[in-house]
């Protein structure tokens, strides 16, 4: 079983003031991309992430920090403490991908 989260979270208003300063990863499956996704996000589907690795793709980003998200924050949660074990500054959207379109941003298709 998983535990609850220990993962800082940031809200959809703090990630659109500072979305440059974040590398922004979607744990969503691809499937659920059709929904739209954030401006610049990445796609690396969680059991990917946590089954195989593909940290090729985000060692680069090690100097900035990582916001995860899904379409309801519990992968988002999972995503970010399995980074932050492994040596990534990784926080999370609060409330996923349905905050960041109820706060009234635009969806890239």
């Amino acid at each position: 079983m998983i535990s609850s989260s220990n993962a800082n979270k940031v809200t959809p208003r703090e990630l659109q003031e500072g979305k440059d300063e974040y590398m922004i990863l979607d744990v969503r499956e691809a499937d659920e991309l059709q929904e739209g996704k954030i401006d610049g996000a990445f796609n690396i589907p969680l059991g990917q992430l946590i089954r195989k690795p593909r940290h090729g793709d985000i060692d680069d980003f090690k100097v900035k920090k990582i916001i995860t998200y899904c379409n309801s924050g519990y992968r988002g949660n999972i995503a970010a403490d399995e980074l932050n074990k492994q040596g990534f500054d990784t926080i999370t959207i609060e409330g996923g991908y349905s905050a960041w379109k109820d706060y009234g941003n635009k969806k890239e298709g």
